[in-house]
């Protein structure tokens, strides 16, 4: 399995969202990614009735079967708002050109593609998405406890991992140590 990075610099990170304002899915996909923390497989797996006039996002994660709920940020409600109107509450949110659900290797396109555009050179994937939430939620509130129960993970130090903040930290120890 390939270790994909967070986008850690918030100007890449508006870069690749300008990239992706050309196409309302593709910038939802991205936008609701990096500010959930869902895993990829959940992102797909909605419909327009879960995120249609609601106030949450409630769903089972498909991975551990556990139920998570959080609140919808305006950021997302107003894209969420502008890219749904006239589609049928029973579709997929995001479909392809061919009205089939957005699969696993169509969004690593987009998310590849968007990046490598932006400038971007270090390891990327879907699961980057998830990973920038988490190296963002951490920075703004330094709270690994709560991220931890958000990403369901069963000790702070593996989340820091997961996140790049350890590998960070590592670093920048090395970077401030001199003899």
């Amino acid at each position: 399995m390939k270790i994909v990075e967070p986008i850690r610099d918030k100007s890449e990170l508006k870069r690749v969202e300008k990239i992706l304002g050309k196409n309302k899915r593709d910038l939802l996909f991205f936008v609701l990614g990096t500010n959930s923390g869902l895993r990829i497989s959940d992102i797909l797996a909605l419909n327009v009735e879960d995120v249609k006039d609601k106030e949450f996002i409630d769903i089972e994660e498909k991975k551990t079967g556990k139920q998570k709920k959080f609140p919808i940020n305006q950021k997302l409600k107003q894209l969420i708002c502008e890219y749904i109107i006239d589609k049928p509450d029973d579709d997929p949110l995001f479909m392809t050109k061919f009205k089939n659900r957005l699969e696993r290797c169509n969004a690593y396109m987009i998310v590849k593609t968007a990046c490598q555009e932006a400038g971007i050179k270090y390891k990327i994937g879907t699961h980057t998405l998830r990973k920038t939430f988490g190296y963002h939620h951490y920075q703004q509130f330094k709270d690994v406890v709560i991220l931890q129960k958000i990403f369901n993970h069963s000790s702070p130090s593996i989340t820091l991992r997961y996140i790049g903040i350890e590998q960070d930290e590592i670093f920048e120890s090395y970077q401030n140590f001199v003899l």
